[in-house]
């Protein structure tokens, strides 16, 4: 375990010196050997493939070749050779999420884009993340802070390191302002310089609460993703009961699809229930003594 509670930064090259293309410019550009599609058939099941020239896209509606997607831009159709159509797009942030190769689970997309909102993530923030994981949600916050902002991802497990290092240069392609610490946060704390926001997913973020607010700027967000709600009862006293800490909240989102046709409007069968909560507060100074 020792091994594991090092502090060890990765280093990335300076902004200035970064040549690889932006996420823009790839989104726009047509599609290479080498690129991911998301190819989704008329019931909108995606299949992720990565382009070869020679190869095939199968399924069980039939096939296509990769020939017919590279040096085409997104947003085709292509019929495959049992006549039914194929949708052809670059991989959505949310697709691309819920399809990465991964050691641990994912934050699902409905509570990354929750968690941004709430943690009020905005470009040019410095953000502290702790928790690495699959690499999602430092993507997620790097494409919101922009290249004026950073990221530094807290990470004990070294054996997820890599992982989520491929992961997030293929969500967040050209991004040169993040950087991973390996070590044990809870032992060692989140380093000293200055960060807008913090945001955890880790079991048990109260542990984390002294560090962060020796870290964190007043008025600046704690936000911490759980998955059950005990976890969340924990945090939620230590918040309110430092003086340190205000307007703490927490919560969970559910989404439901719906279906629709000429005749018809109804929710779908299946909806994306219970992922995850929630729980947020913001950095303040102690109230006056007479309040």
């Amino acid at each position: 375990m020792e091994g594991l509670r090092r502090r060890s930064p990765f280093s990335f090259p300076e902004r200035h010196t970064v040549t690889s293309p932006s996420e823009a410019d790839l989104k726009r550009a047509p599609f290479t050997e080498g690129d991911v599609a998301m190819v989704y058939d008329q019931r909108k099941r995606r299949y992720r493939v990565e382009l070869k020239s020679g190869a095939l896209v199968e399924t069980h509606l039939g096939y296509v070749t990769h020939d017919e997607i590279i040096g085409r831009h997104e947003g085709f159709f292509l019929v495959t050779n049992k006549g039914h159509r194929l949708f052809i797009l670059r991989p959505p942030f949310a697709d691309a999420v819920r399809e990465l190769p991964r050691q641990s689970q994912v934050i699902y997309p409905k509570d990354l884009a929750a968690l941004l909102m709430h943690a009020d993530v905005y470009p040019g923030a410095r953000v502290i993340e702790v928790g690495l994981g699959s690499g999602a949600a430092s993507a997620a916050l790097l494409r919101a802070v922009g290249p004026d902002g950073s990221v530094v991802s807290h990470e004990v497990r070294e054996e997820v390191v890599e992982a989520a290092r491929r992961n997030v240069a293929h969500l967040a392609p050209g991004a040169a302002n993040h950087r991973i610490v390996l070590g044990d946060a809870y032992a060692d704390g989140l380093g000293t310089d200055e960060a807008d926001r913090i945001v955890a997913d880790v079991p048990e973020p109260s542990r984390l609460l002294d560090a962060a607010a020796g870290v964190l700027r007043t008025g600046g967000v704690f936000a911490a993703y759980l998955p059950t709600v005990l976890q969340v009862h924990e945090l939620m006293m230590h918040l309110t009961r430092d003086d340190r800490w205000h307007m703490a909240e927490a919560f969970e989102l559910l989404e439901r699809p719906w279906h629709f046709s000429e005749t018809s409007a109804r929710p779908d069968h299946r909806m994306v229930g219970h992922t995850g909560f929630i729980a947020t507060a913001r950095r303040c100074e102690p109230p006056p003594r007479n309040m």
